[in-house]
């Protein structure tokens, strides 16, 4: 027998339930409710895109209520969870209202995730089934879940959605089996109650760049709250078209690409792989007007922009989340697209958004923070007994809010070593927070090089080298020294091929801005291109293992 899932009561109190429903936090409809309601009001309005398919929110409510009978005559059931596997294709949203209308649980795994990966979250979450696709990208997923489904007891079925051939029937079978045919009131019948936005909805596992990916169990309300406080920051309507290239199965794609556009009537265009002269061409096609991103999609988008052959005045706003947005960036943004502000978030899967610049904020406020507390939140910057410092002093970025997560699935331990003694959720990111409530990321507890006892930001120095003119992208890490215990070492990406820069000319850059020696890079790696999640955050543990490795071998 399954154990007992964690329900909203384990995390939040009734007295802060009661009000975040009173402040409107939170709402009585879930995911599928809401895409009934959307279906009722706008039925022929379309709702997504990607490359091949188009769904409106009358077929978006009517495929997810077929799927949803499906799952249940094939025995999945309330607190089930699915993992899905999926390119940025319509068929992830409208299984995660299927998910939702039978109380099943959604578990999102990234498309770049392999064997090792898959089968650690598989095991991990204890789901029950698996949807994926063919091949994409050179790589046979179905291939890889039919392997996974023979090691992994719990795992009874996988699904492939577009399969580009017939599934090993031991193992697999294609999505469109499960498609329910029939009347859809008496589908509706069948289906018997759904979920409540306060039952588990998402297992989001977190990027595992330096260790094993954590499961974060979430509510439709606290993945609803985030969607919320940016559609009031960006003034987002029905109007808008979001442009989604950021994966759909985490926390950005998954808010920003299918909550958020779901939650005000909008239309999403969901881009499967992003490619900068593509991307532009789906904005003017479009007409897009917002985009949530990690920075380097917007830097790529910059290289490739050519107001001679593109139309990119319909942004309004391009959001950069997951890491700070350096200033450079911010002002060749605005020079390339005039009618388009740039702002900063700043967020994790625990919580989704813990803070965010705003349309009200003044214009280049990104450029020196990452945004302050959306509404209904309390952010402080902590010590490491969980006291709040005085404003101006770096510390641990904490949260308390409608928006995060009920636990880790199943690890009591790690939850609970979240929290202060205050009740406010650790980030384990470093910040400062100013006198008016915004905070600017300075980087991870870890995220740091000790050089001789010294205790140097590798964000401080990649702030710096990302407006260098030859610099496309920059990861800076410590390497091992002998004497020092670390040295600076800098990786870069040029920004033209064959005209790198030299150690010698990104040192003389930095001393003209005034950094101090003891920062300055020791060594200087040229590489074609950063390791990089999905999420767009530079996998820092390869390039540590990288240089490792090339000190050892010297």
């Amino acid at each position: 027998m399954d154990a007992k899932l964690a329900t909203v009561h384990d995390r939040y109190g009734a007295r802060e339930i009661a009000a975040y429903y009173e402040a409107g936090l939170w709402e009585s409809t879930s995911f599928a409710e809401l895409a009934a309601q959307r279906a009722s009001a706008h039925p022929g309005r379309r709702f997504l895109v990607d490359s091949t398919s188009s769904v409106t929110f009358a077929e978006f409510r009517d495929q997810s209520l077929r799927l949803a009978v499906g799952l249940l005559r094939s025995g999945i059931g309330r607190g089930d969870r699915v993992a899905v596997q999926l390119p940025n294709w319509t068929e992830f949203p409208v299984l995660a209202a299927a998910l939702s209308r039978i109380g099943a649980i959604l578990v999102p795994i990234m498309p770049i995730y392999r064997e090792d990966e898959v089968a650690y979250v598989l095991r991990n979450s204890g789901a029950v089934a698996a949807v994926t696709c063919g091949l994409f990208r050179k790589f046979d997923h179905l291939a890889m879940f039919e392997g996974l489904q023979r090691e992994i007891p719990d795992l009874r079925r996988v699904y492939a959605a577009r399969p580009d051939r017939e599934p090993d029937p031991a193992a697999a079978a294609p999505l469109s089996a499960l498609v329910a045919e029939g009347n859809i009131e008496a589908l509706e019948a069948e289906a018997g109650p759904g979920s409540g936005p306060d039952d588990g909805f998402l297992i989001v596992y977190t990027s595992g760049t330096t260790s094993r990916p954590k499961g974060c169990f979430h509510t439709f309300n606290t993945l609803r709250a985030s969607a919320a406080a940016i559609a009031k920051g960006l003034r987002y309507d029905e109007r808008d078209v979001q442009f989604g290239p950021s994966p759909i199965t985490h926390s950005t794609g998954l808010v920003t690409s299918v909550v958020l556009p779901l939650l005000t009537g909008a239309t999403s265009c969901l881009m499967e792989v992003f490619e900068p002269e593509a991307a532009l061409w789906w904005i003017e096609q479009y007409g897009c007007t917002v985009a949530v991103t990690a920075t380097p999609f917007l830097q790529m988008l910059m290289s490739a922009y050519d107001p001679e052959k593109h139309d990119a005045s319909s942004l309004r706003f391009w959001v950069c989340a997951g890491s700070p947005i350096p200033g450079a960036v911010i002002a060749k943004a605005s020079e390339l697209f005039a009618g388009c502000r740039t702002l900063s978030l700043y967020g994790r899967s625990e919580n989704m958004v813990t803070t965010m610049c705003t349309a009200a904020d003044p214009v280049g406020r990104a450029a020196d923070s990452d945004g302050a507390a959306v509404a209904g939140a309390q952010v402080k910057i902590v010590d490491h007994d969980g006291h709040e410092v005085p404003r101006g002093e770096e510390g641990d970025i904490s949260y308390r809010g409608p928006s995060h997560m009920l636990e880790y699935f199943r690890d009591e331990a790690q939850t609970e070593a979240l929290f202060t003694p205050e009740g406010f959720s650790r980030s384990g990111d470093l910040g400062r927070m100013d006198p008016d409530g915004y905070v600017r990321v300075t980087g991870r507890l870890k995220d740091i090089v000790i050089r001789g006892g010294m205790n140097i930001s590798a964000r401080e120095v990649e702030d710096h080298l990302i407006a260098h003119r030859g610099i496309d992208g920059v990861a800076v890490i410590g390497m091992p020294d002998e004497r020092l215990g670390e040295k600076v070492c800098a990786y870069v990406t040029p920004a033209e091929a064959g005209a790198a820069p030299t150690l010698r000319d990104i040192t003389d850059f930095l001393r003209a801005r005034h950094v101090a020696a003891q920062k300055l890079p020791e060594r200087l790696e040229v590489v074609s291109e950063l390791p990089m999640t999905a999420t767009g955050k530079v996998k820092k543990h390869e390039l540590r293992e990288d240089i490792r490795k090339k000190l050892g071998s010297s």
